[in-house]
């Protein structure tokens, strides 16, 4: 193998970049993590967005699949400052009658809490919570002949279907709303197939590790990753953006932390026209308008469940966040939009000045959309929050078009780097037998428009780094 500037160089430092850098250094690889803005990150960045001593979370806040991710649970994160704080409540979901679902520590504890539908919630969930150690490597990874084929069968029958068939178990507004919330991050209708995926693995994850919140903001998992990877020997620029592989320095593989579009406007790559024809027709979903306030006092939810809750799902009734859903999916914009809440300084006081509180939020929009969705952000959160208004101190929003802009992965405002439905669930970005391989030698993507998705899991890096090791390095 000819003599290169380093082995590996990675394009990119979200926790997907992170993640593949650390996986080839780990293997004795000489590696260049290269990142275009100042910061590090990608979607793990946190500022004083609104006021002095407030920290925001600029896009992700908490993380589920960090904590239970195959790979970061690998890693001594603890040894580069990295600790995660538990809300009392994973997740709270109200409703106007001033009563709320809650996901709690356990399925049995959520199961008896949601009465005539316990049962079915517990036969529904306890079995996928004990076989989730098993399942992740093969959920979280590219299509294969799975390790565990019948566990992973029965996983299937559940989670390739959608979220409105799978509804169709519980009988009560309390389990079907919160159902709702939990498979409405998938970021597009409900009725689409796949949908009811996602909500099963964060159902799971939360009655495994819970609903973690980084103390002191997103950005010290990122700061994390990168001191580990500094301290095996790696290597990491910043301020650099790279619009051509001109810019590189010379390396036997070349990773980017980029979705297709990015990649197809690289100059120096010819890429096959079968590979770029698929690229091109790479399918972005919905985006999202993102909030963020400074408050006087604590967010107050007229359910007091929902005061214990590091996360909340707004949108009432299991029909109306479906058809909010669909109504953006066709172009929309819901009066009353389903919004995730976070209210993350409940549990880390370093968030805010003494007796004040940080709150984040954000709805759905059509791909693209510069509409300001606050009024209606801030009216959904009154609906179940009255007096929320009040104590607003100060306010910070980001659109689609300002979202693009601070991340290019986030395309049109899409999060998760590509809808994830049926037809891109493990054929992201392209079909192919190694869908993080590009049709040139060497060259590889690893975000999270390839296998599992998005989400801050670090997967996607990890299994385009092994690819790369494989068929380069091994």
């Amino acid at each position: 193998m000819a003599k290169k500037d380093f082995d590996a160089v990675v394009v990119g430092s979200g926790p997907n970049g992170l993640a593949a850098g650390i996986f080839l250094q780990q293997k004795g690889l000489s590696v260049l993590i290269i990142e275009g803005k100042d910061t590090i990150g990608g979607g793990l960045r946190s500022a004083e967005l609104t006021l002095p001593g407030f920290t925001h979370d600029i896009c992700s806040a908490i993380h589920p699949l960090a904590l239970g991710s195959p790979f970061f649970k690998t890693l001594p994160l603890h040894e580069h400052g990295l600790q995660y704080g538990f809300p009392t409540l994973a997740a709270a979901h109200p409703f106007d009658d001033g009563t709320a679902a809650v996901l709690h520590k356990t399925a049995a504890q959520t199961a008896q809490a949601l009465g005539v539908d316990g049962q079915a919630y517990l036969d529904l969930m306890q079995p996928l919570v004990e076989d989730w150690p098993l399942l992740a490597p093969d959920v979280l990874g590219p299509l294969k002949f799975p390790k565990h084929p019948l566990l992973m069968a029965k996983f299937g029958l559940n989670a390739l279907t959608s979220a409105s068939y799978l509804v169709k178990k519980f009988k009560q507004k309390e389990a079907r709303g919160l159902w709702a919330g939990m498979a409405a991050h998938s970021i597009q209708p409900l009725s689409n197939l796949t949908t009811s995926a996602i909500g099963l693995v964060l159902m799971a994850a939360g009655h495994l590790g819970g609903w973690p919140i980084p103390m002191g903001g997103s950005q010290k998992i990122a700061n994390a990753l990168a001191a580990y990877f500094e301290s095996l020997g790696g290597k990491i620029q910043t301020g650099k953006p790279i619009n051509s592989l001109k810019q590189l320095p010379s390396a036997n593989a070349l990773l980017f932390d980029i979705t297709p579009r990015q990649l197809l406007k690289l100059g120096g790559i010819n890429f096959s026209a079968l590979y770029k024809w698929q690229l091109q027709n790479y399918r972005y979903g919905m985006g999202v308008f993102k909030m963020d306030w400074a408050l006087d006092g604590p967010i107050p939810f007229t359910a007091h469940e929902c005061q214990q809750g590091g996360t909340i799902h707004l949108g009432n009734t299991f029909e109306e966040i479906a058809a909010g859903e669909a109504q953006i999916w066709d172009g929309g914009h819901p009066d009353k939009p389903y919004v995730l809440v976070a209210q993350q300084s409940l549990f880390d006081p370093s968030r805010a000045p003494e007796g004040k509180h940080t709150a984040w939020a954000y709805c759905h929009v059509p791909f693209g959309s510069t509409r300001d969705m606050t009024a209606a952000i801030e009216n959904q959160v009154e609906r179940f929050a009255p007096g929320f208004k009040d104590r607003i101190l100060a306010k910070h929003t980001m659109n689609t078009a300002q979202i693009e802009k601070y991340n290019p992965n986030y395309v049109g405002g899409d999060i998760n780097g590509g809808v994830i439905d049926i037809t891109q669930l493990y054929t992201r970005p392209a079909l192919r037998p190694s869908p993080y391989r590009t049709s040139v030698k060497g060259v590889y993507i690893c975000s999270s428009s390839t296998p599992p998705g998005g989400g801050v899991h670090g997967m996607c890096g990890y299994h385009a780094a092994s690819r790369a090791w494989k068929d380069i390095f091994r």
